[in-house]
């Protein structure tokens, strides 16, 4: 696109993409309620249908080494771990067998409607069907739909990117050894093979769990000793990569799961316990900055670089390829999710199941797969143009027609009253993060004394304000109160167990004891989960079980110990949660 060499062809090649990204963004602010990322890719597909080229290269290891870590991060450390967690099965199920099942429908299917050998057929398959649902992620949250529904399509497609990346590599090297070997393909698919391709998805993914939990742990401990928030963000990102990376090329285990399993633990236990209000805010304002980048470079570069002659050529591989792909995410969704729903206290319902079937978009991780297809593979031209033609479609038609599909189910959950609880928390947060940042300042002389009270004074006044919106909305909508103070009630007993466990660990609490403090807490767990308070005053409001009833009272008075407050006297205020 524009001339020079070396680092200054890379930097205006680099310049020019944000140009094009700018003026997008521009269109889009203007237009609004339009997915940046798609009016990017289109941005793209128009410079090259009119045969403007970007001197970046968009290859395999672009996007799978340096592209794809920093969005899984983000993806993962932005994911509420408790949501995460209580919609483990239907994720899971999913991801794994779900996927599963879906590549070897594809590929047998594909072998009579593509006319390919089958091995080349189900390769096509793993290339094709790892989700990528970045755009419609971004437009949930635009439009108020549930967490619940967004933890859901986030996590299935966070893991599945890692299933479906080992099991393409299996089918590739198999094919590989075809060609070097001329041995007949199908010959290569015995069951011996789809054993070891089996054994080889358990591995990979078991590995690359340990290496992020391992590799997460690691700069927690760092994290939780330190107290400087630029040397975090330095650290995330290390973390991001280097999880990935020694994940990937040194252990050959699954890096995505590897970085997955990395944002999901410091992005929960270490924002909770190893980083300050100031971290937090600034570890996760640049890491939304990076995706947000990420994704600017990766949606541009995908229409710049699309082959246009290609998808003509094949325009009918590509037609029956999208009809398949749709076809075949409805038939593994839907069984997967009737089967879910037969072990959850709370099924997924089935409006969220249509959400789910059309919001499983497809983008950069098969487009990254194909461009990694070494040269000489059968029907490499045909795949190509397949898997970009699909990406297309799937980003402009389903992304595109996302927000109308979210409409008429009817399933946006977020409320006026909820929304405006979300506004006065949010400004909350800032105002406490400030006046902690300004204590920290004045502590260490760097905030006059003068500026240090007229500003603490103005943030306490709104401080207050803020308090009495808050009271006055909660007293008006008690719904609101009563999910806030269970959400609340879940982190305090998350920290309370946290505490019993350190004290097992460091010999305070035998274990005997401590044992019977972390069964208790987790039954406590148990019923917040299911909607049921433990606290005494809330679990006296009408149609609500009598409190939680711990065992040391029980055992305290079997000892002849007294200890309850005479009847008729109060020992708290009620606050404004």
């Amino acid at each position: 696109m524009v001339a020079g060499t070396g680092i200054e062809a890379e930097l205006l090649n680099l310049l020019a993409v944000f140009l094009i990204a700018a003026a997008v963004g521009v269109f889009v602010a203007k237009v609004g309620r339009f997915p940046y990322t798609i009016a990017l890719l289109l941005a793209g597909l128009g410079a090259s249908v009119l045969g403007i080229q970007v001197g970046i290269e968009l290859s395999h290891d672009m996007i799978l080494l340096v592209l794809l870590p920093p969005l899984l991060f983000e993806g993962a450390a932005t994911t509420n771990l408790e949501v995460f967690r209580a919609n483990l099965l239907p994720i899971l199920l999913l991801a794994i067998p779900g996927l599963v099942v879906a590549i070897v429908v594809l590929g047998v299917v594909g072998t009579g409607a593509f006319g390919f050998p089958l091995l080349i057929s189900l390769l096509f398959a793993a290339m094709i069907l790892p989700t990528d649902p970045v755009s419609v992620l971004a437009l949930f949250e635009e439009l108020g739909v549930s967490e619940r529904l967004s933890v859901i399509v986030e996590g299935e497609s966070l893991i599945n990117d890692g299933v479906g990346v080992v099991i393409f590599a299996s089918l590739l090297g198999l094919v590989s050894e075809s060609v070097a070997g001329s041995t007949p393909m199908a010959g290569l698919l015995t069951p011996v093979r789809v054993g070891a391709i089996a054994q080889e998805i358990v591995i990979a993914s078991l590995g690359g769990l340990a290496v992020g939990l391992v590799a997460g742990y690691s700069v927690y401990r760092v994290m939780a000793n330190l107290d400087e928030h630029m040397t975090e963000i330095v650290l995330t990102f290390v973390l991001a990569y280097g999880s990935f990376l020694f994940a990937e090329h040194y252990l050959h285990v699954s890096g995505v799961i590897a970085t997955v399993a990395a944002g999901l633990f410091i992005g929960n236990r270490g924002a909770e316990f190893a980083m300050s209000a100031q971290t937090k805010i600034s570890v996760f304002n640049t890491w939304e900055t990076a995706a947000f980048i990420v994704n600017t470079l990766i949606f541009l570069l995908i229409g710049v670089k699309t082959p246009i002659g290609q998808l003509l050529a094949h325009l009918d591989l590509i037609a029956i390829a999208v009809v398949l792909v749709l076809a075949i995410r409805a038939l593994t969704t839907y069984p997967t999710m009737w089967v879910a729903n037969r072990f959850l206290t709370r099924g997924v319902p089935f409006d969220h199941q249509h959400v789910m079937v059309w919001g499983g978009l497809h983008a950069s991780i098969p487009i990254a797969l194909v461009l990694g297809l070494p040269p000489g593979t059968p029907f490499r031209e045909e795949l190509r143009a397949m898997v970009f033609g699909v990406a297309a479609f799937s980003l402009v038609v389903q992304g595109l027609s996302m927000g109308r599909l979210i409409d008429r189910l009817g399933i946006v959950t977020r409320s006026e009253p909820e929304r405006m609880y979300e506004l006065l928390l949010g400004r909350a947060r800032a105002v406490d993060a400030a006046l902690e940042a300004a204590e920290r300042l004045h502590g260490r002389s760097q905030l006059p004394g003068g500026v240090y009270r007229d500003f603490t004074a103005e943030y306490e006044s709104e401080k207050a304000e803020l308090n009495r919106a808050i009271s006055a909305l909660l007293e008006e909508y008690p719904e609101i109160r009563r999910k806030e103070l269970l959400v609340g009630e879940r982190r305090i007993l998350k920290r309370e167990k946290s505490e019993i466990m350190d004290a097992i660990r460091t010999g305070v609490l035998s274990d005997d004891v401590g044992g019977r403090l972390l069964e208790e807490v987790n039954l406590k767990l148990s019923q917040v989960g299911e909607g049921q308070s433990t606290v005494k005053r809330l679990a006296a409001e009408p149609g609500e079980p009598d409190a939680f009833q711990e065992f040391w009272r029980e055992e305290a008075e079997d000892f002849g110990l007294e200890f309850r407050e005479p009847a008729g006297e109060d020992t708290g205020n009620e606050s404004a949660l």
